[in-house]
């Protein structure tokens, strides 16, 4: 393809249409966009008119431009021609044989596959940054620097831009020129040391906790990067890695160590400093309960039925309580192992003692209350099948947080390579 076409397809792609472009000829890339069919008018979004470049891949980097994309930016999600975004192919379980894990964190996106080796493809993605305000990426330091698409070279292209790097250790350091992986982030920054049962092995958290808490810090600087550009009008690098993030979110178990020298251990579901402020095994399942306080606790034993114990000088403060953790504990579990969960929920109902049941994913999506807000939405794709979706903004509101289902757009087919 010449490069006037290539303009003249660059002039397309920074026109906001809701349309499926497919260009069938001899250049290293192609876009594909989505239509999306929404009922009823959207207000206007906190970041509406915001257009971001996404050269993430896996999960930091795509959940953070997907929360860009859920609060109105555009995202223009870039991939490897020819294989994509390497979670496309995680699974099963697939949808509509796509993967579910990649449409749980790139819904709202447009697809564009770039060959960044092919100095037309890196001349695109420059071109393509001039449009935009934000960048993310989550290459290895130095790397984007080799094809000319760094921090230094994009920033003196297009001065406004908004340039996040991801990593997994950051720009600098020992460790700088290693890939980031949740797990091995998860290990070194003690999260996994601090999550476990008591007397057990470290555990690695359910989730991608790293991953996603770099995401959520990506996120939150990019935006604190568009107010600052106001003040500016220039724009800035963001270096966000996935070790810092961790650590940071380590918050008192890090000021304990730092301050006080004090070594933090896995306490399962308890909690270090305060009894009894943890899950319970039921007749049924499981339940948390979490007395803050000396009255609390007092009610606690009331619901129990084991008054006699709010009355023992051993467990009269919250200080006492810990010392004597382990034998109140075995007494208490004695008793919620008596009941079911449900059973006991009742009998906490209006006590003011928080508690709630530890629920499986299925129970999860059959609470009432995560269905308070309107129904599960669906991400409408170009072929008109829809997918299941869950967010963490209501967009149909400004700048209002929730933790509801919206509807919204859906995923876009991969950006194919035309060879």
């Amino acid at each position: 393809m010449s490069m006037e076409s290539c303009s003249k397809l660059l002039s397309r792609i920074k026109r906001i249409r809701p349309c499926l472009l497919d260009m069938k000829t001899g250049c290293p890339y192609v876009i594909r966009r989505f239509t999306s069919e929404l009922k009823g008018m959207m207000p206007i979004k906190p970041l509406d008119g915001i257009r971001v470049l996404d050269l993430t891949r896996v999960l930091a980097g795509p959940f953070a431009t997907m929360i860009l994309g859920d609060l109105g930016a555009e995202v223009i999600k870039v991939e490897r021609p020819g294989l994509g975004d390497d979670t496309r192919e995680w699974g099963p379980p697939f949808v509509h044989k796509e993967s579910a894990y990649f449409l749980s964190v790139n819904r709202n996106k447009k697809s564009i596959a770039v060959n960044f080796k092919d100095p037309k493809g890196a001349k695109l993605i420059t071109e393509l940054a001039r449009s935009c305000d934000v960048l993310v990426e989550n290459y290895l330091p130095g790397k984007l620097d080799e094809m000319g698409l760094g921090y230094k070279d994009m920033s003196e292209a297009v001065p406004q831009i908004i340039y996040c790097s991801i990593t997994g250790y950051g720009q600098t350091g020992p460790k700088s020129h290693k890939p980031g992986y949740d797990s091995i982030a998860s290990a070194m920054s003690g999260m996994m040391h601090i999550t476990g049962p008591e007397d057990g092995d470290p555990v690695r958290p359910g989730v991608a906790m790293t991953d996603l808490a770099t995401g959520l810090y990506a996120q939150g600087a990019v935006m604190a990067g568009l107010l600052q550009r106001q003040k500016t009008g220039r724009g800035l690098h963001i270096d966000c890695n996935l070790l810092s993030s961790q650590v940071a979110c380590l918050t008192h178990i890090a000021a304990n160590y730092l301050n006080a020298g004090k070594e933090a251990r896995r306490w399962g579901t308890a909690h270090e400093s305060i009894v009894p402020y943890q899950g319970f095994k039921t007749k049924d399942g499981y339940i948390v309960v979490a007395a803050g306080n000396d009255q609390q606790f007092v009610k606690v034993c009331k619901v129990l039925n084991l008054n006699e114990l709010a009355e023992n000088p051993k467990y009269k403060t919250n200080t006492l309580r810990v010392q004597h953790r382990k034998e109140l504990l075995q007494l208490l579990a004695e008793r919620f192992s008596m009941e079911s969960t449900a059973k006991w929920l009742r009998h906490f109902e209006g006590t003011g003692v928080p508690c709630g049941p530890i629920n499986t994913i299925q129970q999860v999506f059959s609470d009432p209350q995560v269905h308070t807000t309107p129904a599960q939405g669906q991400a409408h794709k170009h072929d008109a099948n829809s997918v299941a979706v869950k967010a963490a903004h209501d967009t149909r509101q400004t700048c209002s947080p929730a933790f509801q289902f919206i509807k919204s757009k859906g995923t876009t087919p991969y950006g194919r390579n035309v060879e």
